[in-house]
């Protein structure tokens, strides 16, 4: 996705590993409307969409786990991440940990109604998934919630937006040595420096023009954000591999699940709030 490699000089209707570009690119567009309509129209309703969305993310993980015979405890982690990202956004980021600590004192308690054998299993995964996806996304959260709270989110997202594109594009143009062959082996170092490059050009414009930033904080940004959407992208396969599966769900046509979709921001998120909360006076 970042950093790919090779692929096929003719796509007319499927890209890479029998992808549907048609069907990418109207979900891509349409999922693009929604975030940019609830972004810049009014901010509850992208709290109301991150909701919505890392809820759907924590039922897909909760289905890809179950084929590992681990039970997440789905009804805590789904709580919890809503006490979390409301509370990131109403309260900052210490009642998002506050939040956080609650959620796993719930999922303890929650699996103790079950039998005993898996518990420590079942109880590790609800606390990584609290952490990996309503906790992360809360960073989200912690960007919206200055009075130019949207143009940092959007910032965020551009740069994870030029990450993936110009990943790819080095890829599949220059890829020749594998950046991690046993993780993703489509992946390129080549990829990466393109995900750099991209990355710290459009960070740097984006916190100029968004932001009204110094030029340096972009190129501090994106490289950051290069590297985190990287490894976010190779954690999310690992954990694939490691399950057995090609997408966390079929959601989304082209895309595969919204954890797919998700894989490279939530590590991000996080980053970019502390580069832009430290460096970029609210305005």
């Amino acid at each position: 996705m970042t950093t790919d490699g090779s692929a096929p000089a003719t796509v007319p209707a499927h890209g890479r590993a029998g992808r549907d570009l048609r069907a990418a690119t109207g979900v891509g567009l349409a999922l693009a409307g929604l975030v940019l309509g609830s972004l810049l129209l009014w901010r509850p309703a992208f709290v109301a969409l991150a909701l919505a969305v890392t809820a759907v993310a924590v039922w897909e993980l909760r289905d890809a786990f179950a084929l590992k015979n681990i039970r997440l405890p789905l009804v805590p982690v789904i709580l919890g991440g809503v006490l979390m990202i409301v509370g990131a956004y109403a309260g900052g980021h210490q009642t998002m940990v506050v939040a956080l600590a609650l959620t796993v004192v719930a999922v303890l308690v929650w699996r103790l109604a079950e039998d005993p054998p898996g518990y420590t299993g079942d109880v590790a995964a609800g606390i990584f998934v609290a952490v990996y996806v309503p906790f992360l996304a809360g960073f989200a959260m912690l960007l919206l919630r200055p009075d130019d709270g949207a143009w940092r989110v959007l910032t965020c997202i551009l740069v994870v937006f030029a990450s993936d594109t110009g990943g790819y594009v080095a890829g599949v143009v220059a890829g020749r040595h594998p950046l991690a062959p046993t993780v993703s082996p489509k992946k390129s170092w080549e990829g990466l420096v393109g995900a750099v490059v991209a990355c710290v050009a459009v960070a740097s414009l984006a916190v100029v023009v968004l932001l009204g930033g110094s030029w340096w904080v972009g190129v501090l940004l994106g490289a950051a954000a290069a590297v985190t959407a990287t490894l976010g992208d190779l954690a999310e396969s690992m954990i694939k591999r490691d399950l057995g599966i090609k997408d966390m769900s079929r959601l989304l046509p082209g895309h595969g699940g919204i954890m797919d979709r998700l894989d490279s921001l939530l590590p991000t998120a996080p980053v970019s709030w502390l580069v832009l909360s430290t460096l970029v006076p609210a305005g």
